[in-house]
C-alpha cells in the first residue's frame, strides 16, 4: 500500500489516505493523474537548458515512475530527446558531477560492475536480486562498458546513462515493464586522461585491460547474468567497434543477444533508405553508395544494405558489394592502400581502384561520383556546403540521398538545413540526430527532417525477442523488422515524402515491427513455445 501510495502521490484517495496515518500531513486536495502531470509538465518546461530538463526527469522517475512515463508519452517528441539522444550525450560526460541528484530516492539504478567484481560476481547478483520481487526478475538488460559512448569516446563509467536512457525508450515504444529493465555499466577502468584525473569521477581509476582480459572478464559476467536470469534478453550497446564485432558474434548463437549499434543502426537506416530508393529516380542496381566512417555502426549498416539489395533486387552478392565505397581516417577504403586494415573492414576493401587511392573525402567524391553520401563518421560537419553543393550537380536526373548519422548533435555530418541549401532542397535526408523542420523561402512549404533513429527498431526487437525467446535473433529477423519499419508509413505520410513514419505513432509502429519479429522467427523455427506458431499460422 504504501508502493501504490508513493505512486499515486497528490492523487492518492482519503482511504488510503487514513489507512497510511496521513491526514493533516500532506495537502487535503485530491487531484487526478491529469492536474499531476499538468504541473509536472509546466515544471519541466520552466527549466531553461536540456541538461536541466534531464535531471529533472531523472528525479521525476524515482520519485514516480508512472508520472514520468505519462509525461514521456504525452509530449513523446519533445521528451524523447531530452530522455536520450541528443541530451544524454552531455549527461553522460557530466555522469560523475550529477548522480546523486538524479536518482534521490533510489538505492540503485543498475548494476556497476568493476573489473575486480568479476569474480565474486554472484555475490553482485544476489545483493541485485535482494532488491526486487520474484515478479520483477529482469526480462531485458543493456549492457556497455563506457568505451565508445556515442560519437564521445570512451567515458568509463559515465556511459552509464546510455543504458538507462535506452530502457526509458524500451518502455516508452513498446510498453516493456520498467521494473523488468536492467541497465548495467562494466566499469573495467578508461583510457580518457579527463576522467582518470577528475576528482570527482566515480569510476575506477585504472587503465582499460587488455584484449584476453576484457574477453575473459566479460565471458564471466554474460554467463553469470545468463545462469541467474536464463530468459533475460541483452542488448550490447556502445562497446569499442573490435569488441562489439567479436561479443556479438561470440554470443549471438549461445545467449538471447543482439547489438543495437551493429544491428539496430543497419535495420533502421535500411528501412529508411529503402523509401529514398524509392523516391531517388534511378534504379536501385544503379545506386553508388559512400560511407564516410568505417567503425562497427558504419560496416553494421552497409552489410545490411547489402543484403537488402541481394534479397530485394536479386542483386549477386559481388555485384551488390560493389555498389559500396568507404572512407576512413586515411582515405577511401582499398586493399593495397598499404596498411593493415581492421577485419571488419577487408569486405568492403575496394580492389578495382589499380593505383588509385584518394586520401580525401573530396577526392573520394570525384572518383565514386556517389548517389548516396552516408556518415557515421562522429566529424562535425564532414558534409561541408562543397560536398553537398557537388552531390547535387552529380545527381541531376535523381535525388542525392544524404544520411548524416553521427551521434550528437555536434558529432552530425550536417545539418537538414544545411543539406537542404546546398541540395536545392533537392535532398532526401535522414539524420542521427533530431534536426528541426526547414521551411523553404520561395515557397513556404515547410518540410520535416527524417530522423534514422534506433529507437524505431530497438525497443520492437525487444519485445519481439522477450515475448517470443527464440532461440537466437538472426540477421533475417532483423531484416523482417527493417522491412515492417519501411512499410509502416501512412499514405499521408508518403505524401509529404517522408522516410520514417511520426514518432508519435512509436507504440503502434512498434507493435507492427515485432509481430514481423516473432512471424519471421517461428518461420525460421526459432520459436520453442507452440503458442506463437499457432498465432502466426
Amino acid at each position: 500500500m504504501e508502493l501504490i501510495g508513493a505512486r499515486a502521490g497528490t492523487a492518492m484517495p482519503m482511504e488510503m489516505r487514513q489507512a497510511l496515518h496521513l491526514k493533516g500531513l500532506i495537502p487535503a486536495s485530491i487531484e487526478d493523474f491529469d492536474k499531476q502531470e499538468a504541473r509536472a509538465y509546466e515544471q519541466l518546461q520552466s527549466k531553461t537548458t536540456n541538461i536541466d530538463k534531464y535531471i529533472f526527469l531523472a528525479n521525476l522517475r524515482s520519485i514516480n515512475v508512472n508520472l514520468f512515463y505519462r509525461i514521456v508519452l504525452s509530449h513523446l517528441r519533445e521528451v524523447a530527446p531530452l530522455i536520450y539522444t541528443p541530451t544524454v550525450g552531455e549527461a553522460c560526460i557530466k555522469y560523475s558531477h550529477i548522480y546523486p541528484f538524479l536518482y534521490p530516492c533510489k538505492e540503485s539504478v543498475g548494476l556497476f560492475i568493476t573489473i575486480h567484481d568479476v569474480e565474486s560476481i554472484d555475490e553482485v547478483l544476489n545483493n541485485y536480486k535482494e532488491t526486487i520481487s520474484q515478479e520483477l526478475v529482469p526480462e531485458i538488460s543493456v549492457i556497455t562498458d563506457g568505451s565508445r559512448i556515442l560519437g564521445l569516446g570512451d567515458l568509463g563509467i559515465n556511459g552509464m546513462g546510455i543504458p538507462i536512457g535506452k530502457l526509458q525508450l524500451y518502455v516508452a515504444a513498446a510498453g516493456l515493464n520498467p521494473g523488468r529493465c536492467l541497465p548495467i555499466v562494466l566499469d573495467f577502468g578508461t583510457d580518457t586522461e579527463e576522467n582518470l584525473n577528475d576528482p570527482l569521477y566515480l569510476g575506477i581509476r585504472e587503465r582499460r585491460p587488455d584484449d584476453k582480459t576484457f574477453y575473459e572478464a566479460t565471458r564471466k559476467v554474460i554467463s553469470a547474468l545468463h545462469s541467474a536470469f536464463p530468459n533475460m534478453l541483452i542488448q550490447f550497446e556502445d562497446f569499442s567497434t573490435d569488441h562489439a564485432f567479436e561479443l556479438l558474434e561470440a554470443w549471438r548463437h549461445k545467449i538471447l543477444c543482439f547489438n543495437d549499434d551493429i544491428q539496430g543502426t543497419g535495420c533502421v537506416i535500411l528501412a529508411g533508405f529503402m523509401n529514398a530508393v524509392k523516391n531517388a529516380g534511378i534504379p536501385p542496381k544503379d545506386q553508388r553508395i559512400l560511407f564516410v566512417g568505417a567503425g562497427s555502426a558504419g560496416v553494421g549498416v552497409a552489410r545490411q544494405l547489402v543484403e537488402y539489395f541481394i534479397y530485394d533486387h536479386k542483386i549477386p552478392e559481388e555485384l551488390a558489394k560493389a555498389m559500396f565505397w568507404f572512407v576512413d581516417s586515411r582515405g577511401m577504403i582499398t586493399a593495397n592502400r598499404g596498411d593493415k586494415l581492421a577485419d571488419h573492414k577487408t569486405y568492403f576493401a575496394r580492389h578495382d581502384n589499380g593505383d588509385m587511392q584518394c586520401k580525401t573525402l573530396e577526392e573520394t567524391v570525384e572518383y565514386v561520383k556517389p548517389t548516396a553520401l552516408i556518415g557515421l563518421s562522429t566529424i562535425h560537419k564532414m558534409f561541408s556546403p562543397k560536398i553537398l553543393k557537388r552531390m547535387n550537380e552529380l545527381n541531376q536526373t535523381n535525388r542525392p540521398i544524404i544520411f548524416p548519422l553521427s551521434n550528437p548533435e555536434t558529432k552530425a555530418e550536417c545539418s537538414f538545413e544545411e543539406a537542404m541549401i546546398y541540395t536545392n532542397s533537392r535532398v532526401l535526408f535522414a539524420s542521427g540526430t533530431a534536426f528541426p523542420p526547414y521551411t523553404v523561402p520561395e515557397t513556404g512549404i515547410r518540410h520535416i527532417p527524417g530522423q534514422g533513429n534506433n529507437m524505431y527498431v530497438f525497443p520492437a526487437i525487444g519485445l519481439g525477442g522477450v515475448l517470443s525467446q527464440p532461440k537466437c535473433i538472426t540477421d533475417t529477423m532483423i531484416f523482417a523488422v527493417a522491412k515492417a519499419l519501411a512499410n509502416s508509413l501512412t499514405d499521408e505520410e508518403r505524401a509529404r515524402g517522408e522516410l520514417y513514419p511520426r514518432i508519435e505513432r512509436i507504440r503502434d509502429v512498434s507493435a507492427q515491427l515485432a509481430s514481423a519479429f516473432i512471424t519471421q522467427a517461428v518461420r525460421e523455427d526459432q520459436v520453442r513455445e507452440k503458442y506463437w506458431h499457432k498465432l502466426v499460422n
